[in-house]
């Protein structure tokens, strides 16, 4: 029960879905394993067990979206002919249709596979047992004495039921003893895998398969100096491992990009994880099909349920230029305006990433931290923004939040109507800086239809078919009109 079934036999592939079961908990002790032993929870006896301890090497590829390649190198004793072979310790989360296990040199043939998902619980052997007799041992408080008793299970759903002798209890005091520990549960899923083999004796084998549960991102952490106009530039790879397996001396490689799937298993909640921060050396970086893949430097241990965080880069006194940015203060074209309101800047920085400002490498998306100094030189976090996968030598722009000390209101001044179709319309703005430095701001408008600048007080760039742009300088506590004159015509 609980298994998932994969026939490989001439190319031939037939597949059974695996049923999800909810765990259930009674209020009394379960000892069945006590009297047979756990034997029985590992699989049939003509099984050969391949374990952790068997393992030569793993790689692990974590990709974006919770999809993760494991190629996990083990050796293993075959004999001559057919043999089953339980692989332990790989996911929970492993998609058994992508299982691929694979040698080198040895003629070995995979005739089945199965995925067992069943798992050695007390609500499982309780249903496991159901019509069976069982044993009820009581302890008595006082004396210490132990009674047994023995009874039909009934039932185990929401609860035991037993009959003994000519009564049914619910849910009874004391130990519930079964006979034994049924076949096919196990105490950790399994892949079980039938091959025949050519040859006997020890053989390396590759198992590979994509499973869930592990995950990686970007975080980036940019120190301010005294002047903001460089910083210094941290960059760390989060690796989360919520698959339920562990991974010891893996080597790891990221891929940077979104990879099509096909939407057909539900994604799980990540758990909570503990953190760990380890140095480690720069990923080397290359390109994979349109994607970029980094590859850590030296192995990594990621426990179950752990989270670390590996160096990705470093870039010291990268420039960076510091821009007060207002947008769409004027976004009426067709009409009259009403009242002016005052409008906060939006502060943003922006910095290459070429190889010149120290960069110059793929980022992955994450998010950017940054940091500056107040006064009294104490570190202060001043903003955060996302990043997306940013190429070498492009642009990257981060907006960090609304500036106290520059505003902007903005009036319409004249508005007329030409034709049925054609507006004329003038606009200033008041630009403000109550900084004890002078400053530059950018005005930004999204203007409709055919549009022409007829006057304006400050040069403008048109820099999309529905974009104007004004670079106006602002004086130490001081104002600047910015002053313009636009036909739009629909």
């Amino acid at each position: 029960m609980g298994e998932q079934k994969i026939m490989r036999q001439k190319g031939t592939r037939a597949r059974a879905k695996i049923m999800p079961r909810a765990a259930a908990f009674s209020a009394f002790t379960l000892a069945g394993f006590l009297a047979t032993g756990a034997a029985n929870a590992q699989g049939p006896a003509d099984e050969r067990q391949v374990a952790l301890e068997d393992q030569t090497g793993v790689s692990i590829t974590i990709y974006n979206e919770n999809l993760t390649l494991v190629r996990d190198r083990r050796r293993v004793a075959l004999e001559d002919g057919l043999n089953r072979l339980a692989f332990l310790g790989i996911s929970p989360q492993i998609r058994p249709e992508t299982a691929l296990l694979r040698t080198d040199g040895a003629e070995l043939d995979i005739v089945e596979q199965s995925f067992q998902a069943d798992l050695l619980t007390p609500q499982r052997l309780l249903e496991e047992h159901v019509g069976e007799t069982v044993r009820v041992i009581r302890t008595d408080p006082e004396s210490g004495a132990e009674t047994v008793e023995e009874g039909e299970l009934l039932s185990a759903v929401g609860g035991v039921v037993l009959r003994i002798g000519d009564r049914v209890e619910v849910d009874p005091p004391g130990r519930i003893v079964l006979p034994g520990v049924p076949a096919g549960l196990r105490a950790r899923p399994t892949l079980v895998t039938v091959v025949e083999s050519g040859s006997a004796g020890q053989t390396p084998v590759e198992l590979g398969y994509l499973t869930g549960g592990l995950g990686w991102q970007a975080d980036y952490v940019a120190e301010l100096n005294g002047a903001e106009d460089k910083v210094d530039l941290k960059g760390w790879i989060t690796l989360a491992n919520a698959s339920g397996a562990s991974f010891r001396d893996a080597r790891v490689q990221l891929v940077a990009g979104e990879v099509n799937q096909v939407s057909r298993f539900a994604a799980r909640d990540m758990m909570t994880m503990s953190m760990k921060a380890e140095a480690a050396p720069m990923p080397a970086r290359e390109a994979l099909f349109d994607y970029h893949l980094y590859s850590l430097d030296r192995p990594v241990t990621i426990a179950e349920n752990e989270t670390k965080q590996v160096a990705l880069l470093s870039g010291d006194g990268v420039p960076v230029r510091k821009e007060y940015r207002f947008a769409g203060l004027n976004n009426i074209y067709d009409h009259a305006m009403g009242e002016p309101r005052r409008v906060n800047a939006t502060v943003r920085l922006s910095f290459e990433n070429a190889e010149a400002g120290g960069l110059g490498m793929p980022l992955p998306q994450g998010v950017v931290r940054v940091y500056g100094a107040s006064g009294a030189g104490e570190l202060m976090f001043v903003g955060e923004d996302a990043v997306e996968h940013t190429p070498a030598d492009e642009t990257v722009r981060l907006t960090l939040g609304r500036a106290f000390d520059v505003t902007a209101r903005a009036r319409q001044t004249a508005f007329e109507q030409l034709g049925e179709r054609v507006y004329e319309t003038a606009f200033t703005v008041e630009l403000r800086n109550a900084k004890a430095e002078p400053v530059s701001a950018t005005v930004v408008e999204q203007i409709p239809g055919d549009w022409e600048v007829l006057e304006e007080s400050h040069p403008h760039e048109r820099v999309s078919a529905q974009q104007a742009e004004w670079t106006v300088p602002i004086p130490a506590n001081g104002t600047t009109e910015l002053t313009y004159q636009v036909r739009v015509t629909y």
